[in-house]
């Protein structure tokens, strides 16, 4: 008797269980529509680059003091660029700067370090993936206006050091950028 009623209980909690998982609430057309975007962003920035990337190693064992590095050695005549959210593309407003940067950098003969950044959203794998096309894209720019390529290198840091703390869309506007460092 008693086995009949512990064969019974389980039956329905395995069928209770069965309907709460196999129940799940379908994606409305903007929740569908939001996972192929990010679906499509995510494949563009896992293209492979056609140029290779150089790497710079500067023996920082710590994001934060990889910070402070580049807080020391911002190059106070070349302004960052920001980008739009989830892009690489340069804007406008971009370019312009790119230009004066190029001149800066012709005129000058110096070695930058290219700095590609990203706010706090997305995966860490995704958000350094995209913060080194971001780099990338400013590193073609500067070389499609005369800058040799030999004197500039590019680095992702992704999403580790936010140039603005805050979970807001101004902030992370803000932290959506490249940024240049002196080398020597």
């Amino acid at each position: 008797m008693q086995l009949k009623a512990v064969l019974k209980l389980s039956v329905l909690l395995v069928l209770a269980l069965g309907l709460t998982v196999g129940c799940a609430k379908k994606p409305t057309q903007d929740e569908a529509k939001k996972v192929s975007q990010t679906e499509m962003q995510q494949k563009k920035v896992a293209q492979v680059s056609e140029q290779p990337v150089t790497e710079q190693n500067n023996g920082s064992s710590t994001a934060r003091s990889a910070a402070s590095s580049t807080v020391s050695n911002v190059v106070s005549s070349l302004m960052r660029v920001n980008f739009e959210y989830d892009q690489y593309v340069l804007t406008a407003g971009a370019r312009a700067t790119l230009k004066n940067n190029a001149a800066y950098l012709k005129a000058k003969g110096v070695r930058v370090q290219i700095e590609g950044h990203c706010d706090e959203r997305g995966s860490d794998e995704y958000n350094l993936a995209l913060g080194e096309k971001r780099a990338l894209a400013v590193k073609n720019y500067l070389v499609s206006l005369g800058v040799p390529a030999d004197r500039m290198s590019i680095i992702s840091y992704g999403e580790e050091i936010p140039l603005v703390m805050g979970s807001t869309e101004e902030a992370w506007a803000q932290n959506r950028r490249a940024e240049f460092k002196e080398l020597n």
